[in-house]
Parts: structure tokens; sequence; C-alpha cells
């Protein structure tokens, strides 16, 4: 047991500090990019499937409420979280257009669509970006392994190369704190 607890926070750490070694431009125009669009009125829509559904609600409540510090509340949503919305597009739609039909609601020019899939290869992820795109917003993806078809539907792709699905969610979330600080940081300078 010790030895499985000890090297699970070696090989997260380790996939952190590499990954950020070979990212920290990319990450760095990501949150440029938010914080743009976020002093400019617009606002966050995000959005996965369980730890990635979990990991967009996460960043909502950062920005909505506070990260560090009081300050301000900022326009983010969750795209996963409304229990009769999902489950009517569910049921009358389709499971894969859970994600595009909000963003088609709710979306404006200008606003920013994160994407965040593990696999980057999940349907209604991958529907959700293309209604994103056909309205005009910006594009993102937290991902891992190769990307998936994801990677390539986005202006920016945020690959973690890892096979392991929870030290990419590792990393995601270690993202999300990191850009989440930069955006309190830039538009509040505390």
């Amino acid at each position: 047991m010790r030895d499985l607890i000890l090297r699970s926070f070696k090989e997260s750490a380790e996939l952190k500090t590499r990954f950020i070694e070979t990212h920290l431009d990319l990450v760095i125009s990501v949150a440029n990019e938010l914080v743009q669009a976020l002093r400019s009125g617009k606002k966050l829509l995000a959005f996965g499937n369980g730890g990635s559904a979990a990991d967009a609600q996460h960043m909502a409540g950062e920005l909505v409420n506070r990260f560090k510090f009081d300050r301000p509340a900022l326009p983010a949503l969750s795209l996963a979280t409304d229990t009769s919305v999902l489950t009517a597009i569910g049921n009358d739609s389709d499971y894969s257009q859970i994600f595009a039909r909000q963003i088609e609601a709710l979306g404006q020019e200008g606003d920013i669509a994160l994407a965040i899939s593990t696999s980057g290869n999940s349907l209604n992820v991958l529907r959700g970006v293309e209604a994103a795109r056909r309205k005009k917003l910006k594009t993102m993806a937290f991902t891992g392994k190769d990307g998936g078809r994801l990677a390539s539907l986005v202006d920016y792709a945020i690959i973690v190369p890892s096979p392991e699905t929870p030290r990419i969610q590792e990393v995601h979330l270690t993202l999300i704190h990191v850009i989440c600080e930069i955006i309190e940081h830039e538009l509040f300078k505390a």
C-alpha cells in the first residue's frame, strides 16, 4: 500500500513538472484569452463528462464566487449541472446534443467554450465544440493522451501527454487553479 501511494504521488508530481516545462507558453496564452474575454464582459461556458464535468463545475464555482480573495463575481457556467436541461435534451433529442443545445441557447460571440475530456473523443463534447464554433465562441480544450479528435477542433488545445486518466485529471485541476489565480490577479491586481 505504501508503495502504491508513493508511486501515485510521484507520478503526479513528475507529470505536472514535465507538462508545465513544455506547455508554459500555451497556458499563458489560454489564461490571457480568458482574462481578455472576462474583461470584455464575455462569459465562460465549461463542460465535460464525469470527472471532467466536476472540473467544469469547479472552475465555474471558483470564478463566480471567489478563488483566493473576495472580489466581484465573474460570469462562468458549467453546462453539466442542470439536470432538467440535461435529461430533457437527452430524452427528447439525443445525449450527444446535451452541450451543443445549451451553447446554442447561452453562447454569444466572443464567449469562451472550455471543453474538458481526458480522451478527447466524447461525442457530446465534440458536438458542443462544433456548436461553439458555429456561434463564433473562442474554443479551448483540456484533454489528455494524444488529444483525440477534440484537439483539432479547438482554438487552444492543452493536451496532457499521459495515458492515465487520474493523472490527466490531476493536471487539469492544477491548470484550473493556476488559471483562476491568474484571472484574479490580472483583473483585480491582488
